[in-house]
């Protein structure tokens, strides 16, 4: 184990994110943010959701990258710094492209900061442990955990885009109204995005067999899950021609 490695903050910080994800399931309740932070916070201070969508997402990526940075090895090196490459790719375009294309509503400024501290924290968690902590032997390119991970991570990340963009199609400039997603996985779930990026998530943590990505894991598919389920439910209330045969997550069956 490398000499800089601390086990005791990367198992603190993996249990604080599999604990958080816990609660957001026993709590159940709606995010403050898009069409529900009206209802949630109605008095609420607010940023445009570009500049808040950037604001948050950005430790996320920096954080890492930073890590990764101050290392004298190449991304495209060990296995280790490849994967985290990976994770700051994530946010990278969750920072610089998808925050200055978003329509969303503005934001509200409290969730903001919960967002931020915790963008903050796990960019750090994953930057940390991948880097200081990791030790991966040097057939792991060749391991089909890795394989298949990098594989699930690609399509995610790639779901989560095209859904992404299908949302974004679906309002003209103004427009705050409400239409149903129509195209690619949106055919069958009301969440492609959410699902885009739990498949994403789960690639990433069998990619890097590690607590941490892991933890990240359960706790994406615990928030986004959770997320995608109050949407399929608006959206049935809202259209009554909603699809019946469209399930909230997973294709079919939920």
């Amino acid at each position: 184990m490398p000499v800089h490695c601390q086990q005791s903050p990367v198992l603190a910080g993996s249990a604080t994110l599999a604990a958080l994800g816990a609660l957001v399931l026993y709590l159940a309740k709606p995010s403050g943010y898009g069409k529900y932070s009206e209802s949630l916070m109605p008095a609420a201070i607010r940023l445009p959701a570009r500049a808040a969508w950037f604001l948050q997402e950005l430790p996320s990526f920096a954080v890492p990258a930073g890590i990764l940075a101050r290392q004298p090895r190449s991304v495209f090196g060990p296995p280790a710094t490849v994967l985290l490459g990976l994770f700051c790719a994530h946010y990278f375009h969750r920072t610089f492209v998808y925050s200055f294309l978003t329509r969303g509503r503005p934001f509200p400024v409290a969730f903001l900061f919960r967002g931020f501290v915790f963008c903050v924290g796990n960019g750090l968690l994953q930057g940390y442990y991948l880097v200081y902590c990791a030790e991966y032997p040097a057939e792991w390119y060749t391991d089909l955990r890795f394989s298949v991970g990098v594989f699930l991570f690609l399509l995610g990340m790639g779901i989560n885009i095209h859904s992404d963009y299908i949302l974004r199609q679906l309002r003209k400039p103004g427009e705050i109204i409400y239409k149903i997603p129509q195209g690619g996985l949106f055919t069958y779930v009301s969440g492609a995005n959410f699902l885009g990026e739990i498949i994403e998530w789960s690639g990433y943590a069998l990619a890097s067999w590690s607590l941490p990505a892991l933890a990240f894991a359960f706790f994406s598919l615990c928030f986004l899950g959770l997320r995608a389920f109050h949407h399929h439910r608006f959206y049935l209330k809202m259209f009554e021609d909603y699809p019946k045969s469209r399930k909230a997550l997973i294709p079919f069956i939920f």
